[in-house]
């Protein structure tokens, strides 16, 4: 744009090689031209730097080397100049433009193959590692199970010898028979939809536990634990045994109180006085394992007939108590880990429809006995154990007519 006046100027020549026009130096462009170092003009008589006849420029042209236009090797290369031969028959393709390139150095190449090998290798290796010490601790596990297993069923496994249970930490063991022999593992001495129930895994009764009774689990068996005071106790809501008739009373019970006086495992009863008890109790200045009854004799005073053991120890040891009544022969029994402590003659016992109590006893219309320690396999039958079952149940063998006539069991795994 112009304001329409003539600027003045001067007309300027056109440009030409030799004058350094455009930028261009002044002169005649040097041999290899403008700024390119010089190469042999005869190589690129064809005017694209190739000379005639041949395949790689070798002028040095468009600053590439000497050795080779366009960054390609003088034809034919010389040897060595590459490195060692390759492992192919394929010619190596062109090098990296620039001078004085340093040789190239092509080492051995991995195999991959044999690689890969080596590590499915070490993966099978690794397998069978993992599998070999899974079936080692199976193995291991049902050899421990075998051996149990064989344990348990020879002859006589179920004795005290061989059976006997691990202790509550309040309440010692010493010498612990075994009646029943070894627990189910899905055992449990409580109802489901009520824990302080103890489930009557024979018969239809449960029994209600006071408010401090309880039934841990000690090692691999339930114990019902009493603490020996009016709220450590465990009630049913009818009686257990018909005192007319035939009737066996078995527990295995551990006293854990030493002060001398009654101390009862199992008793029936209500009002003013038990019609059965049994538990530990003074006799002659001794405690011994005792059962009495409370005959049908009339009279100002109730007749009491009592059984006991002589020379038995009654504290902190574990016993297997069998109290037996036999309504035909007027009989009473006791026996203590199998063998007959004591027996009695009795006119009757006294019929009571009170419910059957563990833990204490009903003397003179109060609450008496409380028990302090640990009992299990509480069961009645409702028949009259002869002295071979009594010694039979003490070892868990006992006959399966005895076991027949079973009416209830609590606490028994």
């Amino acid at each position: 744009m112009t304001d329409g006046t003539d600027r003045p100027h001067s007309p300027q020549p056109e440009p030409t090689p030799e004058g350094g026009g455009y930028g261009f130096p002044p002169g005649i462009p040097a041999p290899g031209g403008y700024g390119f170092p010089p190469g042999d003009p005869d190589r690129t008589a064809s005017g694209d730097g190739h000379g005639s006849g041949s395949a790689y420029p070798q002028g040095g042209g468009y600053g590439y080397p000497q050795s080779g236009g366009y960054g390609y090797p003088p034809s034919p290369p010389v040897s060595g100049a590459f490195g060692p031969p390759l492992p192919f028959d394929e010619q190596p393709g062109p090098a990296v433009p620039g001078p004085n390139l340093p040789p190239v150095a092509f080492g051995d190449q991995p195999d991959w193959e044999a690689m890969a090998d080596r590590s499915a290798s070490e993966r099978r290796k690794k397998r069978l590692w993992m599998v070999g010490g899974a079936v080692t601790v199976l193995l291991l596990l049902a050899g421990g199970g075998a051996f149990v297993l064989l344990r348990d069923g020879k002859p006589g496994a179920k004795d005290v010898a061989d059976n006997a249970p691990s202790a509550s930490p309040s309440v010692p063991v010493s010498g612990s028979p075994d009646p029943e022999g070894s627990p189910s593992k899905s055992y449990s001495p409580t109802v489901s939809s009520d824990v302080s129930l103890l489930r009557d895994s024979v018969g239809k009764t449960s029994i209600r536990m006071g408010p401090e009774a309880t039934v841990p689990k000690v090692n691999t068996r339930y114990e019902l634990t009493l603490k020996g005071n009016p709220n450590s106790y465990a009630q049913a809501t009818e009686p257990g045994v018909d005192t007319t008739k035939n009737f066996t009373l078995a527990a295995r019970v551990n006293n854990a109180s030493t002060a001398k006086g009654t101390h009862v495992v199992m008793s029936q009863g209500t009002g003013e006085s038990f019609s059965i008890e049994l538990g530990a109790d003074e006799v002659d200045g001794k405690q011994a394992w005792v059962f009495r009854v409370r005959t049908t004799e009339k009279g100002a005073t109730p007749t009491v007939v009592t059984v006991s053991s002589t020379g038995k120890k009654t504290v902190k040891t574990w016993a297997v108590l069998v109290a037996v009544y036999d309504a035909e022969k007027k009989m009473i029994h006791l026996y203590v880990d199998g063998k007959q402590a004591g027996e009695a003659a009795v006119p009757g016992i006294w019929q009571n429809s009170g419910p059957l109590q563990l833990g204490r006893a009903r003397h003179q219309d109060a609450w008496a006995g409380a028990f302090k320690g640990a009992m299990n396999q509480i069961r009645i039958y409702e028949s009259a154990f002869t002295p071979e079952q009594a010694a039979a149940h003490r070892k868990g063998d006992l006959d399966p007519a005895g076991r027949a006539t079973a009416t209830h069991a609590w606490v028994t795994g």
